[in-house]
């Protein structure tokens, strides 16, 4: 099984009601025995190690579902860029811009939106 498909599986099933059920019975199950472990250092070191090294974990697995994801999103918007004939084809290339290129387009476009003639007098309304 690659990479991608073990994070993705993984993924799925971190993402199910019963898998967060089974998270909850763990912590009530480890709260529980606190009496009985007289809540001593290792008690607490026991939930302190287990979550550490899930987040530590997750963060990776999350990580790699996002950038594919993201990679999936493009592809798909790339298409439909590519199939419009009306559409701009240089916005298919966008990830190659540096960030004062992206901020400029992004200020034509907003230009577009907003109907404004001029895309250095626009400014975005204030929330």
């Amino acid at each position: 099984m690659k990479f991608a498909q073990f994070c993705q599986w993984l993924s799925n099933q971190a993402g199910r009601p019963s898998t967060f059920f089974i998270a909850i019975m763990l912590i009530i199950m480890w709260a529980v025995s606190g009496p009985w472990f007289h809540y001593n250092d290792t008690w607490q070191l026991i939930i302190n190690t287990s979550t550490t090294i899930v987040t530590f974990l997750m963060v990776f697995l999350i990580q790699n579902t996002q950038n594919r994801d993201n990679d999936i999103i493009h592809v798909k918007l790339d298409e439909l860029i590519r199939a419009s004939k009306s559409a701009q084809r240089s916005v298919l290339d966008l990830e190659a811009m540096d960030s004062k290129a992206l901020r400029e387009l992004r200020k034509e476009y907003r230009a577009l939106a907003g109907g404004c003639p001029d895309k250095d007098d626009c400014t975005p309304p204030q929330a």
